[in-house]
């Protein structure tokens, strides 16, 4: 019997210190911005390494200023579509 394999998505949500106070605040519907990676991944280790890549790569993680906070999560893909 084969067991189906749960691939994550990971979510990368950017938040203003003016509206969260902490990062465990900091949701898809509070966010500022959010973007997903452009994969998917076989464990949450690897969703957070390539997530975090991913934001050092490209130019908007550069442009972040002190006010912004950076969540990411690493979500089954049907839990991402729902929380939207």
């Amino acid at each position: 019997m084969q067991v189906a394999k749960t691939m994550l998505m990971a979510l990368i949500l950017i938040c203003s210190t003016s509206v969260v106070s902490d990062l465990g605040e900091c949701a898809p519907k509070n966010a500022r911005v959010v973007m997903r990676v452009p994969a998917e991944f076989g464990n949450p280790i690897t969703c957070f390494m390539h997530a975090q890549a991913y934001v050092a790569e490209i130019s908007f993680g550069q442009e972040l200023d002190s006010k912004d906070l950076v969540k990411i999560m690493c979500v089954r893909r049907q839990e991402a579509s729902a929380s939207r």
